[in-house]
């Protein structure tokens, strides 16, 4: 699906510990917002911390102890679904076009993710995708908590990354020929933010 008007991914990365190319993960967020049908209003940033941002972060908001590989801080409890417009009449609504609605922030401690690509046998590449489809699905209103809820999640994060022609091809999951290619550049609704300051 192609939408006239994409919906703006910001990403920034706050850390020096590994390379991230933002760029990429932000393309990847702006796939997931596409296949789930979100409305061109909406907002969404993908931020790289380092593991004390994280800790503090998993500990201040969700009770977390310790490093984590993903959070996602919505915006709103609950996110209003993917292709609907929000109520009339609220920020963002079709008759207040400027005021955009912000999903929220997806946060991804690379090197948390390297430990656990490591760990599990799998490519650092692939490992990120997975985490910032996760943490993209979570503020679109995915869960896990139940065993059906994960169910529904890892099948739709297995579409999604399916469908991802920027994702590196593994011996387990070659990139078919129909489906390989370069993601789009320059495309007018990713922007990649310049590294930001963080408290610590």
């Amino acid at each position: 699906m192609t939408l006239d008007t994409p919906v703006q991914v910001f990403g920034a990365d706050e850390q020096d510990a590994v390379a991230v190319d933002v760029m990429r993960w932000v393309q990847l967020a702006q796939l997931v917002l596409r296949e789930e049908r979100v409305a061109a209003e909406m907002e969404l940033s993908v931020l790289f911390v380092d593991e004390a941002t994280i800790i503090d972060l998993n500990e201040r908001y969700l009770d977390g102890v310790g490093p984590t590989d993903v959070l996602a801080f919505p915006l709103d409890e609950a996110p209003p679904p993917g292709g609907h417009p929000p109520d009339p009449g609220g920020p963002g609504a079709p008759d207040d076009p400027d005021i955009p609605l912000v999903l929220g922030d997806v946060v991804v401690c690379p090197t948390v993710a390297r430990a656990q690509a490591e760990a599990g046998g799998r490519s650092f590449d692939d490992e990120l995708a997975l985490l910032v489809v996760h943490g993209v699905l979570h503020l679109l209103g995915y869960d896990h908590a139940e065993p059906e809820d994960e169910a529904t999640m890892q099948r739709r994060e297995a579409e999604i990354l399916g469908r991802w022609p920027g994702r590196v091809a593994t011996a387990d999951s070659p990139v078919p020929e129909s489906e390989a290619g370069e993601p789009e550049v320059g495309d007018p609704g990713i922007v990649a933010a310049p590294v930001l300051e963080v408290e610590r």
